[in-house]
C-alpha cells in the first residue's frame, strides 16, 4: 500500500497539529470473518504471572481496569503510590519531550512508509521479542508449599509421633509402630511430588489455554500496512490503534482522532479515560498525553503512532521487573474445601478428647497394661489420620485441571479455575445480541426514500427514484469507515470482503449496489469524522467538495445554489432513527429535492421505521447538512470541534433515507435458550437495538416465549416503595428500554428481576452495568455476554464475564471466559461447571465411610469397650493414603449425567459442597453397611476360631476366658482379623464407587463401562491398584509384622462382594424412590 493510500494522513501538516481520522475507524463492533485474529492484545492473558493491579502493574491482567464500585479511588491511589516509587526507573525518558521529526531521526522511521521488513528482522534480533520476562521463581518457598500444603503438615507430625512411639516410648520398640511411621513418612513424600506434579500439570493446561488466542496488531513496513505479532512488535514501527485495542508497546502518538481516549488506571490510577493529543506538553512521562504506554487501552477514537519502547524497556515492562506477585486469593470452592475440613477437624479433636478423657480416667487406671503410651499416642495418630480426608485437596486440582481441559477442547478457554467452578451456579445470562446471538453477517434488505419503501433489490433496479436513491447512496458510501479488500475486488458483491464492522459493511455493500463506491467517495475529501458510539448513536463525518460534479450528484437542485464549494462543508450522518429523527426538519422527496418534513411524512417514516423493527431489522436514519462559514467556530484540529458539531447536528438535518439491516439469527440459538431454561438459567437480551426489534429478535431467539399482546412493559412495574419482592404483573415476559431503565425505583427493580423472560433495548454501557449490579443484589449469579468496547465494564461486573474470541481486546480482557466456537458453547460450559461441583461431591461421598467412619469405630470400640483394635493403624492410613486415593482421583474424571442441565442452578449461599445430607448419606448407608459387615466378618471368623465375642467383649486385653492355644495365637488371629476388615472395606469400597458415580441415575442408565456418554475406564486401573496394595500388605510375608496383617481366606475375598452388591442395590433403590417420588422424604434428604 503506497503512502497516499494511508487513509488520508495529513503529513503536510506540522507534526504537533496532526490528525488522523482513517477509513478503519470501528465502533464497538467487530470486522467481521476474522476466525481467532484479534489485535493489540498486549500480553493479556499469556503470561503466567498473576498481580493485583491496585498494587503493582502487572505483566498481565484478567480483566481490565474500569471504575466499577466506591473502592475505585483508593485502589486509584495505591496504584499511583506504588507507581510513584519506580519513578526513578523511567526519568531518563525523553520521547515525550522531543520533536516527532526528531524521533522518526533516532530510529530511522520514514514517515508514510514505515521501516522495511529487513529492519524490522534487524530490531527483533537486536531488542529482542517484545514480551516480559518471566517473574522471578522462588523456588525454596514453592517446595515449603509443596511439602506442607494440603495435609502434609498433619501427616509429617503424625510420623514425628509414631517414631516417639517406637522408641523411645516403646519397650520394647514395637516393628509395627516403626513401619507405621515409615508409611506415614512415605506417603508425605508422596503426596509432596503429586502436588508438585499436579501443580505442574494444571499450570501448563492453564498456559496452553492462554496460549490460543493469537495476538496481533497493525503496522507500516515497507509502505504498507500489515499484521504482525505483537511479540514481533519492534522499536520504530508504526503502529495503528482504534477503539478496543489495547496498546503492546510504548509509543508516541504521531496521529491521534479527536475523540482519541485511553483508559490508563491500570497504570497510573486515573479512573477516568485521558485524551490523547499530539503536542507534549508535560514533564513527566507518566503524565504525558502524547504517549501510549503498554497495556493501556485505547476507549474511543483512533490514531498512530511510532513504538518506542518494547517488552521491558516498556514503563510497564520496567516496573514489573521490581514487582512480585501477592499470594492468589483462595476460589470459593477453595473456601468451602476449608469449611469441610474445619467439620472434619473439630469432629477428629471431639473424638480425641473423648479417647484422652477415656484413657486417662478409666483406662490408665483400671487397665495399666491395656493400653500403654506408645499404643494410645499411635492410636490418637490413626484416628487423625482416619478422619482428615488425605486426597481431597489433590482431587480437587485434578477435577478443576481436568475440566478446564475439557472445556478447552470444546473451544471454551476460561482464564481462571474459579471460572470453571463458578460456572455450575450461573442463574441469569444477560446476552448482548450483535455476534452472539445473531451472526454479525448484516445485510440491508430494506430501504425507503421520501415515504416510499422497498426491497434492496427493487431499489437496485429503481428509476424513477434514482436521484434520491443517488443521494442516500452518496451518504451511505462517504459516511462509513468500511473498505473494500482490494483481493476481492474481482468477486461478485456479495462475496467482496469488506474491511469494517458489520453495520458498516452492510450499508457500503448496499451503496455499491446503487452505483460505483468510489465515485461517490472520489467527490468529497475528508475533513472530520466522528466515528459511532454507544452513548451518541450516530456517526458523523464533515467533507469539502472536490468538484462541481459533488453537489449535482449529492444535493437537490435547490442546495446546490446556496452551496459554495470552496466554503461550505457536507455532513453526512447516519444512525439510530430515534435518535436522529427529532433534529430533522426536512426529507428528500421520491423527486429527489428537499421537502419539509411534515407531520403526515413523519408519521409515514415513523410506520416504515416501526414495521421493520417489529420484524426484528435494524433500522437506520441516514441524514445531511451544510455547514456554512461560522456555523462551526472551530478548527477540525481543535478539540472543540467534536462538541460544536455535535450540537451542530442537533437541528435542521435533512432525511435522505432510511434502510433495514437484517442480522440473521444464529440456527443453534433457539436450541440453546431452550436448554438454558431447563437447566434453570434465565437468558436475558441486553441490546443497543430499537425496542420492536429487539422484541422481535428475542422471539425468534426464543428468549419471549408469549405472544406480542401478553409482554410487559414498563406500565406493569409497580411504583411501590419499598423492597418487598414483587411478582411480574400479567406474564413472565416484559420489554424495557434504556430511558425507562433510569426511572425504575428499587420495588420495580425487584419486580423486573422476578421476570423469566426479559429484554433490554437501547441501552448504554453505564445501564448494562446497572442491569448486571440489581441483579447480582437480588441474589442472582450473573453471566454477561459482550464483545465490544461498551461491553466492558459490564463483563467485569458480572460473576463471569464471557466474549467472543472475535471481539474486541478490551472485551477479551475484561471477560473471564472466551468462547471460541458459536453461541451453543455456553451450553458445554454450564455443564462442565456444574461437573466440577459433582464430581467432588461425589469424590466426598466416597471417601467418608471407609476412610473415615468405618476406620474410626475400631478405635472407639477399643478403647469405650475393650475391644481388640480389629483395624490396625498401618492399615488405617494404607486405606486413607492408597487404597481410596485412586479411585477418587479416578472419580474426578466422571462424565456429566443426563440430567444435570435439568437441575436447577446451585445457590451458592445455600447450597454447600458438604452438607448435612452428604454427610448423613456417607455415614448412615454406605458407612453403617460397610462397619458393620466388616465388623461382622472379623469376629465371625474369629468365633469360628474359638475366639468367642463374649470373651473378647470388655477385656481390655485379658483372654483369659479363651482356650490356651488361643490364647497363645491370640496375636496372629487378631492380625488376621485386621486383614478380613481391611480386605472387606477394600472390597466394599469398589462397588460404594458404582454407587456414588452418580447422583440421582441408575447405573443402569449411567454405566461406568461400554458406553462412550458415559464410561469412565480409569475406575478399572484404580480398582487394580487397590487390589494389589491389599496384596503386598496382606501376602508379603516380610510386610505381615509391620502391618499387623496377614493372608486373607478365599471366602472372604468373595463375601465382600455379596455385601457390595446389597450396597449398590440398596442404593439404587433409593434413587429409584427419589426419581419416582420427587418430593417424598427421600428426595428432600438426597444428597
Amino acid at each position: 500500500m503506497s503512502s497516499e493510500k494511508l487513509n488520508n494522513i495529513s503529513l503536510d501538516l506540522p507534526a504537533d497539529n496532526r490528525r488522523i481520522h482513517y477509513a478503519e475507524d470501528v465502533g464497538e463492533d467487530r470486522t467481521p470473518g476474522v476466525g481467532l485474529r484479534r489485535s493489540m492484545s498486549a500480553y493479556s492473558i499469556r503470561s503466567s504471572r498473576s498481580i493485583e493491579p491496585e498494587l503493582a502493574l502487572p505483566v498481565t491482567y484478567r480483566t481490565v481496569s474500569i471504575d466499577l464500585d466506591e473502592e475505585a479511588q483508593s485502589r486509584a491511589a495505591k496504584a499511583k503510590h506504588k507507581l510513584d516509587k519506580n519513578a526513578a526507573e523511567i526519568a531518563d525518558l525523553d520521547y515525550h519531550l522531543i520533536s516527532m521529526d526528531e524521533i522518526c531521526k533516532r530510529f530511522g522511521v520514514t514517515l508514510g512508509e514505515g521501516i522495511t521488513s529487513a529492519e524490522a528482522t534487524k530490531r527483533l534480533s537486536e531488542y529482542g521479542k517484545n514480551v516480559p520476562s518471566p517473574p522471578p521463581r522462588h523456588i525454596f518457598r514453592q517446595i515449603l508449599e509443596y511439602l506442607f500444603g494440603g495435609f502434609g503438615s498433619i501427616l509429617l507430625i503424625g510420623a514425628v509421633l509414631v517414631f516417639i512411639s517406637w522408641k523411645p516410648l516403646g519397650q520394647p520398640p514395637s516393628q509395627a509402630n516403626l513401619g507405621l511411621a515409615i508409611v506415614l513418612v512415605a506417603v508425605f513424600v508422596i503426596q509432596s511430588v503429586f502436588n508438585a506434579w499436579q501443580d505442574w500439570s494444571s499450570s501448563r493446561v492453564m498456559k496452553s489455554i492462554m496460549n490460543v488466542l493469537p495476538e496481533e496488531c497493525h503496522v507500516l513496513r515497507d509502505g504498507s500496512k500489515v499484521s504482525v505479532p505483537a511479540p514481533e512488535v519492534v522499536p520504530g514501527d508504526t503502529l495503528f490503534f482504534k477503539a478496543g485495542n489495547k496498546l503492546p508497546a510504548d509509543i508516541r502518538f504521531m496521529e491521534v482522532s479527536t475523540d482519541a481516549k485511553f483508559d490508563r488506571s491500570i497504570l497510573t490510577g486515573e479512573s477516568l479515560p485521558v485524551s490523547a493529543r499530539i503536542v507534549p506538553r508535560e514533564s513527566n512521562y507518566l503524565e504525558a498525553r502524547c504517549i501510549g504506554m503498554q497495556g493501556t487501552y485505547c476507549t474511543s477514537g483512533s490514531g498512530t503512532g511510532i513504538v518506542v519502547s518494547t517488552g521491558d524497556s516498556t514503563v510497564f515492562g520496567r516496573i514489573a521487573r521490581m514487582t512480585n506477585a501477592p499470594a492468589n486469593e483462595q476460589t470459593p470452592l477453595q473456601k468451602e474445601i476449608q469449611r469441610f475440613v474445619f467439620i472434619i477437624i473439630s469432629l477428629m479433636l471431639s473424638m480425641d478428647i473423648i479417647i484422652i478423657g477415656v484413657w486417662a480416667g478409666y483406662i490408665r487406671k483400671k487397665h495399666p497394661t491395656y493400653m500403654p503410651v506408645d499404643t494410645f499416642i499411635v492410636d490418637l495418630v490413626s484416628i487423625a489420620v482416619a478422619f482428615i480426608p488425605e486426597g481431597l485437596p489433590i482431587s480437587l486440582t485434578a477435577t478443576l485441571t481436568i475440566t478446564a481441559g475439557i472445556m478447552k477442547k470444546n473451544n471454551i478457554l476460561c482464564k481462571s479455575l474459579k471460572t470453571v467452578e463458578t460456572l455450575g451456579a450461573v442463574s441469569v445470562l444477560l446476552s448482548d445480541k450483535t455476534g452472539t446471538l445473531t451472526k454479525n453477517q448484516m445485510v440491508v434488505t430494506d430501504v425507503a426514500v421520501g415515504s416510499s419503501a422497498m426491497s434492496s433489490d427493487d431499489a437496485a433496479d429503481s428509476k424513477d427514484k434514482r436521484t434520491a436513491l443517488t443521494q442516500l447512496k452518496i451518504v451511505g458510501a462517504v459516511c462509513n469507515a468500511g473498505e473494500f479488500d482490494p483481493t476481492t475486488t474481482g468477486l461478485p458483491l456479495a462475496q467482496q470482503k469488506i474491511i469494517a464492522d458489520a453495520t458498516d459493511a452492510a450499508v457500503l455493500r448496499f451503496s455499491a449496489s446503487l452505483g460505483p463506491i468510489e465515485e461517490s467517495r472520489g467527490l468529497w475529501k475528508k475533513v472530520f469524522d466522528l466515528t459511532f458510539n454507544s452513548k451518541n448513536k450516530f456517526a458523523i463525518r464533515v467533507s469539502s467538495a472536490t468538484s462541481e460534479e459533488s453537489l449535482q450528484a449529492s444535493l437537490a437542485a435547490s442546495e446546490v445554489r446556496n452551496f459554495s464549494r470552496g466554503e461550505d462543508l457536507y455532513l453526512a450522518i447516519k444512525g439510530a432513527p430515534d435518535v436522529l429523527l427529532p433534529r430533522c426538519s426536512s426529507v428528500v422527496g421520491e423527486d429527489g429535492e428537499v421537502h419539509p418534513l411534515t407531520q403526515e411524512r413523519q408519521t409515514c417514516i415513523d410506520e416504515i421505521k416501526d414495521k421493520w423493527s417489529a420484524q426484528g431489522k435494524r433500522v437506520l436514519l441516514l441524514a445531511r447538512k451544510t455547514i456554512y462559514p461560522g456555523d462551526i467556530k472551530s478548527d477540525p484540529t481543535d478539540g472543540e470541534y467534536e462538541r460544536e458539531l455535535v450540537r451542530f447536528s442537533g437541528a435542521d438535518l435533512i432525511v435522505c433515507g432510511l434502510v433495514g439491516i437484517v442480522d440473521p439469527t444464529r440456527p443453534e440459538v433457539p436450541e440453546v435458550i431452550r436448554i438454558l431454561r431447563g437447566a434453570g438459567v434465565r437468558t436475558m437480551m441486553v441490546t443497543g437495538d430499537f425496542k420492536l426489534t429487539a422484541q422481535a429478535i428475542a422471539m425468534d431467539c426464543g428468549i419471549i416465549t408469549c405472544h406480542p399482546s401478553q409482554v410487559d412493559s414498563y406500565e406493569n412495574l409497580p411504583r411501590l416503595s419499598g423492597k418487598a419482592t414483587a411478582a411480574p404483573m400479567n406474564g413472565s415476559s416484559i420489554v424495557i428500554s434504556g430511558p425507562e431503565i433510569i426511572r425504575l425505583n428499587e420495588s420495580q427493580w425487584d419486580a423486573l428481576c422476578n421476570y423469566e423472560e426479559v429484554v433490554f433495548a437501547r441501552t448504554t454501557p453505564e445501564q448494562k452495568l446497572r442491569i448486571v449490579k440489581e441483579f447480582k443484589a437480588r441474589g442472582n449469579m450473573v453471566a454477561m455476554t459482550g464483545d465490544g468496547v461498551n461491553d466492558a465494564p459490564s463483563l467485569k461486573a458480572a460473576d463471569i464475564g464471557i466474549a467472543p474470541g472475535t471481539g474486541s481486546d478490551i472485551a477479551i480482557e475484561a471477560a473471564d471466559m472466551v468462547l471460541l466456537d458459536s453461541f451453543s458453547a455456553i451450553v458445554e460450559a454450564l455443564r462442565y461447571g456444574r461437573l466440577v461441583y459433582d464430581n467432588l461431591k461425589k469424590i466426598i461421598c466416597y471417601i467418608l465411610p471407609a476412610g473415615q467412619f468405618a476406620e474410626f469405630w475400631p478405635v472407639m470400640t477399643s478403647v469405650i469397650f475393650g475391644l481388640p483394635q480389629v483395624l490396625s493403624s498401618f492399615l488405617m492410613i494404607i486405606i486413607c493414603c492408597l487404597t481410596d486415593c485412586g479411585t477418587a482421583i479416578a472419580l474426578a474424571y466422571e462424565k456429566p449425567e443426563a440430567n444435570l442441565l435439568l437441575r436447577p442452578p446451585r445457590n451458592v449461599k445455600k447450597d454447600r459442597l458438604v452438607d448435612w445430607r452428604l454427610m448423613l448419606h456417607s455415614y448412615l448407608l454406605p458407612g453403617i453397611i460397610e462397619t458393620v459387615c466388616s465388623f461382622a466378618m472379623s469376629y465371625w471368623w474369629l468365633d469360628s476360631h474359638n475366639f468367642k465375642f463374649s470373651v473378647l467383649w470388655w477385656s481390655f486385653g485379658d483372654y483369659s476366658g479363651a482356650p490356651s492355644d488361643v490364647q497363645n495365637n491370640s496375636v496372629s488371629l487378631l492380625n488376621k482379623a485386621s486383614a478380613i476388615y481391611f480386605v472387606n472395606l477394600v472390597v466394599m469400597q469398589w462397588f460404594n464407587a458404582m454407587a456414588t458415580r452418580t447422583r440421582y441415575l441408575s447405573v443402569f442408565t449411567h454405566p461406568p463401562f461400554f458406553n462412550r456418554a458415559t464410561q469412565n475406564w480409569r475406575l478399572l486401573p484404580a480398582i487394580v491398584f487397590a487390589l494389589v496394595m491389599a496384596f503386598i500388605f496382606c501376602y508379603i510375608p516380610g510386610l505381615q509384622p509391620v502391618a499387623s496383617s496377614s493372608t486373607v481366606p478365599v471366602a472372604h475375598w468373595f463375601l465382600p462382594m455379596a455385601f457390595g452388591l446389597a450396597l449398590l442395590s440398596v442404593d439404587e433403590l433409593r434413587k429409584a424412590a427419589v426419581r419416582r417420588w420427587p418430593r417424598g422424604i427421600l428426595s428432600k434428604t438426597a444428597w
